[in-house]
């Protein structure tokens, strides 16, 4: 180098800022992949599940009919306590919905009601089930009476186990919120269990009408 030359050094300041934006556009570009990857990841587990209820369904469509000679689903079924269980998930799917709205307005009065109210109404929706399944088992109607009460205690218990896993996720959603505020990632994951919710619901209204309308025609 000449001495008329002078030596061009890289500011310190100005890499260390260079360096910094770097790391935060990493750092958001990570956080912004992830949050597609869950995202995609819950409706893969969504609609997986919807299958396995399809399935369900079929099968019971198929051994509705296979009684072996004992009780039928209209010898079985209180209708009154199915009316009360089905406007128990139908009206927790609204306070669901009045929960998600509180905590997008940091509401946390409303949110934590309209929880409270959800898991107070899907606890009795629980109940009663666990109750038409005791009094059907004391009828010796369990499940290895006929193939129709197989196929039936299989797809209603499986949703009854469906509900219970919501019951658990919406505690933890209560205790995440409390824990940690209304973060974004909180608010997705509280997105995330109202649409499993409603999805429970809807679930509920296609199998209230194929097990327990059918059976009042039959």
């Amino acid at each position: 180098m000449s001495a008329g030359q002078t030596a061009v050094l890289p500011s310190p300041a100005r890499g260390h800022g260079h360096a910094h934006a770097a790391g935060l556009t990493d750092a958001l570009s990570h956080a912004e992949s992830q949050r597609i990857v869950v995202g995609y990841g819950f409706w893969i587990f969504l609609i997986s599940d919807i299958i396995l209820f399809a399935a369900f369904f079929a099968t019971y469509a198929v051994l509705s009919d296979s009684t072996a000679g004992g009780p039928t689903g209209r010898d079985l079924f209180d209708m009154t306590l199915v009316a009360v269980e089905t406007a128990c998930l139908l009206t927790s799917s609204v306070s669901c919905g009045i929960a998600g709205i509180g905590a997008q307005a940091r509401n946390s009065r409303m949110f934590h009601g309209a929880m409270a109210g959800t898991f107070v109404l899907g606890a009795a929706f629980l109940a009663i089930e666990l109750h038409e399944f005791a009094d059907m088992i004391e009828k010796d109607a369990g499940p290895d009476r006929s193939a129709f009460l197989s196929a039936f205690f299989a797809l209603i218990g499986c949703h009854g186990l469906h509900v219970f896993a919501g019951l658990l996720w919406l505690l933890t959603m209560m205790a995440q919120v409390v824990a940690k505020g209304y973060r974004d990632d909180i608010l997705r994951r509280m997105l995330c269990f109202a649409l499993f919710w409603h999805t429970l619901d809807i679930i509920w209204v296609g199998l209230f009408s194929l097990v327990y309308l059918v059976s009042l025609a039959l």
